[in-house]
């Protein structure tokens, strides 16, 4: 639906609302709902507020709606910015890993209670699993497999030639921090 994708723990999906008619980008209203939020993210990713702040937050992928994946064993969202091939962005999201130069910004601290949902940020969780009203198709939705915890949220984007792409990893904390986004 044109993002901006989201995580949200599986545990508190139903509880994000997506866009509803009582928002300020829908139904013109003064009181913004979950998706007028998630738009409200202006950095390359950023933590809102969901349920319990110690135990469970979401995380918002920017503005853009790339195609992305998650590699769990990098704890890593991979975004698409440009590439000719598959194998030429998880390459080009390697090298950003493997640069001790690469110029990160902080994105503040992702609480999750356990695996999540990536998903776009105008959907409703209920809705997630249900086919659309016209019949064709039902929301997109791909598996986060994250063990509970606090993750420490970092991004780049390589925007200057070619292959570009996103890199937003998740990195484990070590003791209490705040859920404060930095970008």
């Amino acid at each position: 639906m044109g993002g901006p994708l989201i995580v949200v723990p599986v545990s508190v999906l139903h509880q994000w609302s997506g866009c509803t008619e009582d928002g300020i980008i829908v139904g013109g209203t003064d009181q913004p709902d979950d998706y007028d939020r998630a738009c409200a993210v202006e950095g390359s990713a950023e933590v809102i507020t969901l349920g319990d702040l110690e135990k469970t937050s979401a995380l918002v992928l920017g503005d853009e709606p790339a195609t992305t994946c998650y590699l769990p064993e990098q704890r890593v969202f991979v975004r698409w910015l440009g590439a000719n091939s598959e194998a030429e962005l998880v390459a080009a999201a390697g090298a950003v890993l493997s640069d001790e130069a690469t110029p990160w910004e902080d994105c503040g601290v992702w609480a999750t209670d356990g695996p999540a949902v990536l998903m776009d940020s105008a959907e409703a969780g209920e809705d997630l699993g249900v086919p659309y009203p016209d019949g064709k198709g039902q929301p997109d939705e791909a598996p986060v497999p994250v063990p509970a915890g606090r993750w420490r949220v970092r991004a780049f984007y390589k925007t200057a030639g070619s292959p570009s792409v996103g890199v937003v990893q998740l990195l484990p904390t070590t003791g209490p921090s705040k859920l404060v986004p930095q970008c």
